[in-house]
């Protein structure tokens, strides 16, 4: 319960400052302008093509987002003083990072929803097949949602909010450029490194309208492991 009062005065942050804002209407305008240059196209495809196109490029928008998004979590409290504050407060450490963590994926959600019109243009000359756009952004939720929680981790490291975008993004490309390990080396490493990938490994399904538990179960893991981290380091921050 109050994960999700933190949840909501967070939230409600986003939604009163002009800075969400600002990164919702910058990635809208950008992913937007992707879409109709390389999805649509000029030359005519096949609308589960366009698809495709749709959410190979939107995977990658949505990762920037989570990093946008969560840089700001914790990273602001220790860069404006106000964490003391969260610590006098009865409330646990799990609970703050649950709560921001929570306020992140909910406007996470309304940048995605904001791009539903893009899929739906495909309706204009072909044919939308619903399961395959319910898969789709299923993957986006599930990558949005274990890039935030890697962010949620970094800005609990970061004394402010640039450091904050910085340590995500480094750990999200390690993750991404597992798949490029897993190349260059033998098994059993291999299948580890496979296996650990970010996107190569788990988010194609989805973007053919595909859903495999395995990569499901990936993303929820990451998701929590990178929270379960960043409420480790509140823990260890607070008895200093």
């Amino acid at each position: 319960m109050k994960a999700l009062l933190i949840a909501r005065r967070e939230l409600a942050g986003y939604l009163r400052t002009l800075s969400g804002y600002v990164i919702l209407a910058v990635i809208l305008a950008v992913n937007g302008l992707f879409f109709n240059a390389y999805a649509l196209g000029g030359a005519s495809k096949r609308s589960a093509e366009v698809l495709s196109g749709f959410f190979y490029y939107s995977s990658g928008f949505t990762i920037v987002a989570a990093i946008l998004v969560s840089m700001r979590l914790l990273a602001e409290e220790r860069q404006t003083g106000t964490l003391p504050l969260l610590y006098a407060s009865p409330v646990r450490d799990r609970d703050i990072v649950l709560g921001k963590y929570l306020a992140g994926l909910a406007f996470l959600a309304l940048y995605l929803l904001c791009t539903l019109y893009m899929p739906l243009l495909v309706l204009v000359n072909g044919k939308v097949s619903f399961g395959h756009v319910a898969a789709g952004y299923l993957g986006l939720l599930l990558l949005g949602s274990a890039s935030l929680a890697v962010g949620t981790f970094g800005s609990s490291l970061a004394k402010n909010q640039l450091l904050a975008a910085i340590f995500s993004a480094v750990m999200l490309v390690a993750l991404i450029l597992c798949w490029l390990l897993a190349r260059i080396t033998e098994q059993p490493l291999s299948d580890v490194f496979s296996a650990m990938s970010l996107w190569n490994q788990h988010f194609p399904p989805f973007q053919a309208g595909l859903i495999h538990v395995r990569d499901v179960v990936y993303y929820l893991a990451v998701t929590y492991v990178a929270l379960f981290a960043a409420t480790r380091v509140l823990e260890a921050r607070r008895w200093r």
